[in-house]
């Protein structure tokens, strides 16, 4: 679903998205770079996100986040951006998709996407496989 998001919607970040956002904002497609210049918009980012960014930043693929790995909730919150926790009802309807996608991260995210109703921001075309909207 890649139709524009109704006016008031909430909004979750998918990992690469955050990335994209504090290193390199040219990559973000300009509907999404306008909802996160707006303080007005109500983004959230996922447990499930700062887990994925901080281990693949401990496996050594993201050395950009030395200096800030171990502040990720200050920084997401000096952004204005809110933390999201991962529930059960997360958890249970991520392993019940029947998508063939693989990155667990991406069918949480596509969980608590579509059961908190927020439209995702990411650029994967392979998150439109799953219940949830999304935005690019």
């Amino acid at each position: 679903m890649r139709s524009p998001a109704p006016t008031g919607s909430a909004y979750l970040l998918d990992s690469h998205v955050l990335l994209w956002w504090w290193f390199d904002p040219a990559l973000l497609s300009a509907a999404v770079h306008e909802l996160l210049v707006d303080s007005r918009s109500e983004i959230r980012v996922s447990a499930a996100s700062v887990w994925e960014l901080s281990l693949k930043h401990h496996r050594g693929k993201l050395p950009e986040l030395a200096g800030a790995i171990d502040d990720l909730p200050g920084l997401l919150q000096a952004d204005g951006f809110e933390g999201l926790p991962i529930s059960q009802a997360h958890g249970l309807r991520a392993c019940a998709y029947s998508q063939p996608h693989r990155d667990p991260f991406d069918r949480l995210l596509a969980a608590q996407a579509e059961l908190e109703r927020l439209v995702l921001l990411t650029a994967d075309p392979q998150l439109n496989t799953f219940p949830c909207q999304t935005l690019w």
